[in-house]
């Protein structure tokens, strides 16, 4: 992974037989809520430019937040710093089996998780993907096409979106599918950002065929990387890639709890500035780093809490998620199916409770207006 990541030992995700979908009780000994100076622990020597986001969010919400960030920054660091990050894998998948059935370790990370993933009826899909994800790179995976670099995307950034998602108490497939496509977006960023970076760790996440096509190539670029013109091609083409991404997400900003959106607005809008950025820059990431201005982050932030509660959840059409991330999306939509049938109600935030009630209106309207016209026709 880009050592700038904002944030399963198994390549398939195993049937989720314990923890949320089944209801087997938690020990309720590891299971108390972390005290103050616990959830500073989570945090210290974490990213600043996640602490500094989650300071827009809710109270509510910045708690699990910081659990799940905390979880992803011991998983990545085990797997990506470890002697054997296979053995690193394996130990991972173990602890999640722990913290699935309700019984983690005694770590603080471990604790939080597994308070998270049971109040908010997390899928194991997705942590068992992050894993995944980090792997890959353990395993210098090559990507060579841009459905490449999604998937890897989906992996390691989707499932963090899909996760945040959940502990925002927003559960539709259309939601979901947005927040996933975010954290796709910004790893793409990271991407075209980090380029060189990466690089001089024998990394490459530009998709290869793109860089055959701008008559680069990949193997020999990686061993002496050097800004070109043909390297910046490929960088801008991702950041054209990364935009179609973030304008779906910001469709689903109206599908989030209003006390949420300025959060999820801003970060939308200040990671795609890191590309804007970029291209002022004259897309060289290989001997540079695009940096966003504290003026210019301030400003973007300003503008992002106003913007965000413009959003209307009526009138749209729904989108097909990415293919690559339509698998985090149905793991989400199985567990709701699964809670229904074991008799709970849907979760459902405010405003989607209000579009549904909207839509069920419509359709009820709909349905009488046929009716008065079958009458109306009879009588003539």
């Amino acid at each position: 992974m880009t050592a700038s990541h904002p944030l399963s030992a198994r390549s398939a995700a195993p049937p989720e037989t314990t923890g949320p979908d089944t209801g087997l009780g938690p020990d309720p000994a590891l299971m108390q809520p972390l005290d103050a100076e616990a959830r500073k622990a989570l945090m210290r020597g974490g990213s600043k430019t996640f602490f500094a986001a989650s300071l827009l969010l809710p109270a509510r919400v910045r708690e699990p937040a910081t659990a799940l960030y905390a979880y992803c920054r011991l998983a990545d660091d085990a797997v990506d710093m470890g002697d054997d990050p296979h053995a690193a894998g394996r130990m991972l998948a173990q602890r999640l089996d722990a913290i699935y059935q309700g019984r983690p370790g005694p770590a603080e990370a471990d604790r939080a998780l597994a308070q998270v993933v049971h109040r908010y009826a997390i899928p194991r899909t997705l942590p068992d993907a992050l894993l995944e994800g980090f792997l890959w790179d353990a395993q210098g995976r090559k990507y060579h096409t841009l459905s490449d670099v999604q998937a890897y995307g989906a992996r390691v950034a989707g499932t963090v979106g899909a996760m945040m998602a959940l502990v925002m108490d927003t559960r539709g497939a259309q939601a979901v599918a947005r927040a996933c496509e975010l954290g796709v977006a910004m790893q793409l960023t990271n991407i075209a950002r980090d380029v060189g970076e990466d690089a001089r760790n024998g990394r490459l996440y530009l998709p290869r065929d793109w860089l055959v096509e701008a008559g680069v190539d990949p193997d020999a670029w990686l061993r002496a990387p050097c800004f070109t013109p043909a390297i910046g091609a490929v960088v801008q083409r991702l950041l054209r890639a990364a935009d179609v991404l973030y304008a779906r997400a910001e469709g689903g900003i109206a599908d989030l709890p209003l006390d949420c959106r300025p959060a999820i607005q801003s970060a939308c809008r200040v990671y795609a500035e890191i590309g804007h950025q970029l291209e002022r820059e004259g897309l060289d990431s290989v001997s540079k780093r695009a940096v966003v201005s504290k003026g210019r982050k301030i400003a973007l932030l300003a503008a992002s809490t106003g913007a965000a509660f413009m959003h209307s959840p009526f009138g749209r059409k729904p989108l097909a998620p990415l293919p690559e991330i339509a698998y985090l999306v149905d793991a989400v939509q199985q567990c709701e199916a699964r809670a229904a049938g074991a008799g709970a109600l849907p979760r459902r935030s405010f405003d989607e409770r209000m579009e549904w009630a909207t839509q069920l209106h419509a359709r009820l309207i709909d349905r009488e207006q046929q009716r008065a016209q079958g009458r109306q026709g009879r009588a003539a």
